[in-house]
């Protein structure tokens, strides 16, 4: 029918799909995988983060991120900002250099990549020659010093990477110049770090491997000092007045070197062994900075005594008389300090550490150096994330007393602000307060508030306090014994271990309007929970459900049920559970629904499904599910191997089953073709099957846990006649069986003495058993029924109780309408028999009009096997729009995803990052920014002197750059210019008045990327 439409039809409703829907990946919530780069800019106050997948990210104020990747599937090793500048360099491990931008786009700031470039050394020279090792970005902005694992320099003019032969410090030069009695001049080993004068910028210190440090003049060419330390050499720290060098080595020792004339090889090596005389660990990092008034902060990295301590992951601070040794969860990637003030010149405030796990910052000002909550790059993964549950638009005095809740559980951290804050959020408001809750494999379910571009810690709640457990209340890991040496103390929150897996949450829900939560667990554990502002303390007693009804012949063989603490227990403010429903078996929970209206909680596992009124602590009805046939169902998650085992089994009896019927079938093969060919011929000719789609073959019942419960759902419809609607529960099982419970409430005035009642009503076997993922009942207008209490708190019309209601039962292979009462198939959309997809998971969501604000639609969303997400109208059951969203390999990501029920999801690109992407046109949460870098201070400019000749070259490279585009130019030199003073201004203006004139320019610049570079802006 489709070719008799009308074309204005046609193109009426593809305008209305693009005011509708509209797909983007939007922002990466959580803390990047596998870090393994860090960078710090004090003049826009932004820090970066690279990666080992080539990511690189920047963090500023809180709203303002900015992502880019590199095309190269390399590890970025180093992250260097230029000096005053919005540019700055990655080094990546396959030795590429690359130049990144933040440039203004629409009053909005992208990354942008505008060069790479790669050393190359004279032919048949060896890669270890221009193998770099260390970055210097000179303050001058305009060069960048590398040093090679060769021993050599190498000095490179940025943004445009071009080398300057002439300036280059060859290993020969810094060799015929240190001193004979130098015991290794013969073999100094790669450049280890190069650090700049913080008074003289044509000074810089080569540190290499072997231990010497060599003080080198830029401008004169030559070697000004020689600090002949002994130990192998691991980083060097200039202080502020340029009068001291402290080295650190790999024997756990550092020294202090003092900066003097021509020639002070004669002064004598003063180590330092912080962590005793027994062999110690390298200080990989050491850093020493002033206070205004006493002694200075010494930061460094390493060190501890190896036999002891060398698992350890420590950062150490001294002031004064001080000193703590921070233990990080993690490998420590590197740390940085960040310095009060306008200028970054003041006090040491926050000190920030990047580990492989979460990123901490202490803040150096309070007593007791607390630390400061982040409000972003939170470890999501700090217990590994077992399940997560989304809910849009929470009510303000919900969402207060939640934060009044978690913020008595931080009543440790520091009360100072976050001191990461560059950048401007551009980004508007928040139209609604947003909850995602994600459960984890320690029992507890942390509360992220996910309204906007940061997905903040709001709350943790705890369920192991219900239960015996290893762990040990009392244990305090914070605090270190007294008098203990070294000092160490725990900080960071990532601990992936946990005292039981039976602890793990499978399965949330939670009621926004009443404050009721539900938690289901791994050992068949149901928790019933309301919010409390008060510390209370109860008992929580279970009430023991069995599921096989005494059913004889089967017998678990998996886990036991954990064991519930029969004395009170004393639970802080927040959620506190007063009812506990415990399974037997003791299988994991998998599907778990409430009705707060009703005062019901249904959950299901492998097993069957029950009821269960939290209102009067009784269960109301179970119903087995189990399959005679379905042993599996009975092992349990520990027991797989036994099941594998099974598969095996069977797969190898049906291959020789297989190979008998074809060997029967080669006799007499002629004729038994013949028929096989009349019989096809007859069956296809019957057969109405349309040309894309694939037939399926039924599944069989003999399949493994076809009893397993995947979805419970309440509403109130019509299950008996048209005329009386009335309370439901409904559940689908793997093996593609939809049950129908009539439920019948006491009146209110007698809701809490009077039982509930349910009766079996309905009973639905899909033609081909395949699971049923969710199941939605529309009402009269075709709409979905609302949530409990949703229409008493005027958030939702009532829904149409005249016209005939709709069961919408969605499989992993299809989308089936049936009418109610009668249960009889009006549509179908197939799924499966198209392209071959399997629906994983599904969400009911509203879709506004970008264009018209009092128009909108009901939706499905859905994602399949294939990673592809779809839109399917209701309650005609269309497909609407298709794009692939996630890798058909990642099963952990699809198995993640979460729908919102506004068109918008979240899903796990790693253990510890949610991606997260709309569908809406209206509805998406995106980092909108804008870095601008502040013009310098006179005084400011006078001290940052330049080497020889870089003014030169600077001007000679501004006036050819961007030559096919003046104002591009002016805009870009007048950034780092005063525009206050008219000498800058003139030489300015000349150096324009050149442009035409200068034709040539480096191939990897800025002009590269106008041709064909790409924007990574915002997680794109």
């Amino acid at each position: 029918m489709r070719r008799f439409r009308r074309h204005g039809q046609e193109s009426q409703r593809d305008r209305i799909k693009q005011e509708l829907f509209q797909f983007n990946k939007t922002v990466e919530h959580g803390f990047p995988h596998q870090p393994s780069a860090l960078g710090f800019s004090p003049t826009l106050d932004l820090l970066a983060i690279g990666s080992r997948s080539g990511a690189i990210k920047l963090y500023g104020a809180p709203g303002v991120e900015f992502m880019g990747l590199h095309d190269e599937n390399a590890a970025v090793t180093q992250v260097h900002f230029l000096p005053h500048q919005v540019e700055l360099v990655t080094l990546l491990d396959d030795n590429s250099l690359h130049m990144w931008t933040l440039r203004a786009h629409k009053g909005l700031s992208e990354l942008l990549e505008i060069g790479r470039f790669t050393l190359t050394g004279p032919p048949g020279a060896p890669p270890s020659v221009t193998r770099v090792t260390a970055v210097l970005a000179h303050s001058s902005g305009e060069l960048l010093l590398l040093g090679t694992e060769g021993g050599h320099v190498f000095v490179v003019e940025v943004p445009g990477f071009r080398e300057l032969e002439e300036r280059n410090i060859s290993l020969d030069q810094v060799a015929n110049s240190v001193p004979e009695d130098y015991i290794g001049r013969r073999n100094l080993e790669h450049v280890e770090s190069l650090q700049e004068n913080p008074v003289d910028p044509n000074q810089v210190i080569i540190g290499y491997g072997r231990g010497l440090i060599v003080i080198w003049d830029l401008e004169k060419q030559c070697a000004v000092q020689h600090i002949p330390a002994t130990q192998q050499l691991e980083s060097v720290w200039w202080t502020e007045d340029g009068g001291h060098i402290l080295s650190s080595h790999s024997d756990g020792s550092y020294c202090r070197w003092t900066v003097g004339g021509e020639d002070s090889k004669d002064e004598e090596e003063k180590s330092d062994i912080p962590y005793g005389h027994f062999p110690c660990k390298a200080i990989s990092k050491i850093v020493q900075l002033p206070t205004a008034e006493g002694p200075p902060f010494l930061l460094f990295s390493g060190g501890m005594p190896r036999a002891s301590y060398g698992d350890r992951h420590c950062i150490s601070v001294i002031h004064n008389k001080t000193h703590v040794a921070l233990d990080f969860t993690s490998r420590i990637i590197d740390f940085f300090v960040i310095r009060d003030g306008l200028q970054h010149t003041g006090d040491p405030s926050a000190l920030v550490v990047l580990v492989e796990e979460e990123l901490v910052v202490i803040d150096l000002l309070t007593e007791g150096w607390p630390v400061i909550q982040t409000p972003y790059l939170v470890p999501l993964h700090s217990s590994a994330i077992t399940c997560s549950h989304h809910i849009s638009a929470i009510p303000l005095k919900l969402w207060e007393r939640v934060i009044a809740a978690g913020d008595l559980q931080s009543t440790h951290y520091s009360k100072r602000p976050w001191p990461v804050t560059g950048g401007q959020n551009l980004a508007p408001d928040p139209p609604q307060r947003d909850l995602l809750l994600t459960g984890h494999e320690d029992g507890t379910v942390r509360f992220w508030d996910a309204s906007g571009v940061c997905l903040y810690p709001m709350y943790k709640l705890s369920t192991a306090s219900v239960f015996h457990t290893d762990a040990d209340p009392n244990d305090n890991m914070n605090q270190g014994t007294e008098g203990e040496w070294p000092p160490f103390r725990k900080v960071g929150c990532f601990d992936p271990y946990s005292d039981d897996p039976r602890l793990g949450v499978q399965k949330i829900h939670l009621c926004k309007y009443s404050g009721y939560l539900t938690v289901a667990g791994t050992a068949g554990q149901i928790l019933v929970l309301e919010l409390n502002d008060e510390a209370a303390e109860q008992t929580v007693e279970a009430k023991v459900v069995d599921l096989l009804q005494g059913q004889e012949g089967f017998r678990w063989k998996g886990h036991t049920r954990l064991d519930v603490r029969e004395e009170p227990v004393m639970f802080p403010p927040g959620f506190q559970p007063f009812a506990l429903v415990q399974c037997q078996p003791p299988a994991v929970v998998t599907a778990l629904t409430l009705h707060s209206e009703w005062k019901l909680v249904a959950f299901g596992t492998s097993h069957g499904f029950g009821l269960y009124d939290y209102q009067q602590k009784n269960n109301v009805f179970v119903k087995c599910t189990l399959n005679p046939s379905d042993q599996l169902a009975m092992e349990g998650p520990l027991s797989r191997v036994k099941s594998i085992k099974k598969s095996l089994r069977q797969s190898f009896r049906r291959i020789r089953r297989s190979r008998v019927s074809l060997r029967k079938h080669h006799v007499n093969n002629a004729a038994k073709l013949q028929e096989a060919n009349a019989r096809l011929e007859a069956e296809l000719a019957e057969m109405e099957l349309a040309p894309v789609q694939r037939k399926i073959e039924a599944r069989s019942s003999d399949d493994s846990f076809t009893g397993l419960v995947r979805t419970l759902y309440f509403a109130d419809t019509f299950l008996s006649d048209s005329n009386h609607n009335t309370p439901s529960l409904w559940a689908g099982t793997n093996g593609g069986c939809v049950f129908a419970y009539m439920l019948r409430l006491p009146p209110v005035e007698r809701r809490a003495d009077d039982p509930i009642s349910a009766h079996p009503a309905k009973e639905i076997q899909l033609m081909h058993r395949a699971p049923v993922v969710c199941i939605v009942v529309m009402d009269g207008h075709g709409s979905p029924l609302p949530e409990p209490l949703e229409v008493a708190h005027d958030l939702a019309r009532s829904p149409d109780m005249q016209g005939s209601h709709h069961l919408l039962v969605i499989s992993e292979e299809q989308f089936k309408v049936f009418t109610l009462p009668k249960v009889s198939a009006k549509m179908k959309l197939k799924l499966t028999a198209i392209d071959g997809s399997r629906v994983r998971r599904v969400g009911v969501a509203w879709f506004g009009s970008s264009r018209t604000e009092d128009y909108g639609e009901s939706g499905l969303l859905c994602l399949t096997n294939q990673g592809d997400v779809h839109v399917i109208s209701l309650p005609g059951v269309k497909m609407q729009v298709q794009h692939p969203c996630i890798r058909r390999e990642d099963v952990s990501g699809i198995a993640s995803c979460v729908f919102t029920k506004h068109g918008q999801g979240f899903y796990l690109i790693s253990p510890s990052e949610f991606e997260r992407f709309s569908l809406s046109a209206r509805c998406m949460v995106e980092p909108r920014s804008l870095v601008e870098v502040l013009p310098l201070s006179p005084t400011a400019t006078q001290l940052r002197a330049q080497p020889e000749g870089a003014s030169a070259e600077s001007d000679h490279r501004n006036a050819r750059r961007d030559s096919d585009d003046a104002e591009s130019a002016a805009r870009r030199v007048m950034e780092h210019a005063l525009l206050n003073d008219e000498k800058v201004l003139e030489e300015i203006q000349k150096s324009l008045e050149g442009v035409g004139d200068q034709t040539t320019f480096l191939e990897n610049n800025v002009n590269s990327t106008l041709d064909g570079g790409k924007v990574l802006s915002n997680g794109d």
